[in-house]
């Protein structure tokens, strides 16, 4: 990708933001003073032991949970500033989440659970195209439950795709897929960067998957220890774990 220069304005932003749980003597930061900067149609991937602030990192990003001090911008935007209604439109209209586990709709096939977040966007992409990015065409009309892992991770990042989101979030994405198959579905979220130029942000464990982004972040105890751009990424397929 090539490199911005200082008066590129950052398309996600956070400046200091604080998050705890708990109260009194039970309260425990999980973030703490953490700022970065990424800009459009960046990979980003975070990293960190457990308990280091990661996927509530991303929640706080998404939108999902408030944050006690600090912003958060996103495309010019201070979502940590709107009321809930404004923030549930904001998430329906510019945000994907890519989780784990699939959270499938179990009775619709492959397209219809695709379609559902579809009829959420005002500049949904096309279907059929997707499916066919997506290595699912010829799936199209099955159900979950007659599908691989991958291919139900596929569907998975799909509908979180079909919205046409300036922001794609993903949480551990390839934690509950096999060597081969999670290679697969990096290849195809760097297929998806490149085709379309969303900004992506992957929390993972497995710290290979670094190589492939344009910007790596660690996280120890709620603050960043390391935020760097990668010089050179290697392309998904030749990542090595």
């Amino acid at each position: 990708m090539e490199k911005k220069n200082e008066i590129n304005t950052a398309f996600f932003s956070v400046k200091n933001i604080e998050k705890s749980y708990g109260t009194g003597s039970a309260k425990v930061k999980v973030l703490d003073g953490v700022s970065t900067e990424l800009y459009e149609g960046e990979i980003c991937v975070i990293l960190g032991p457990s308990g280091s602030g990661k996927s509530t990192f991303l929640n706080v990003a998404g939108g999902l949970e408030s944050i006690d001090g600090g912003s958060i911008t996103i495309d010019g935007q201070d979502i940590s500033k709107m009321d809930p209604k404004s923030l549930g439109r904001y998430r329906r209209d510019k945000l994907g989440f890519v989780f784990q586990f699939y959270n499938l709709i179990p009775n619709l096939t492959v397209k219809e659970n695709i379609e559902v977040c579809a009829y959420l966007s005002k500049n949904p992409l096309e279907i059929d195209e997707l499916l066919h990015t997506l290595g699912l065409w010829e799936h199209k009309d099955k159900f979950p439950n007659q599908l691989s892992g991958g291919q139900q991770q596929r569907c998975a990042i799909g509908r979180a795709l079909v919205k046409n989101p300036a922001l794609l979030l993903c949480d551990e994405l390839t934690g509950a897929l096999d060597y081969k198959t999670a290679k697969e579905i990096l290849a195809l979220i760097e297929k998806i960067n490149q085709t379309y130029h969303n900004t992506i942000i992957i929390v993972t464990h497995n710290e290979p998957i670094k190589n492939m982004a344009h910007r790596v972040l660690k996280l120890h105890d709620g603050r960043i220890v390391k935020d760097y751009v990668n010089e050179t990424q290697l392309s998904a397929k030749d990542l090595e774990w």
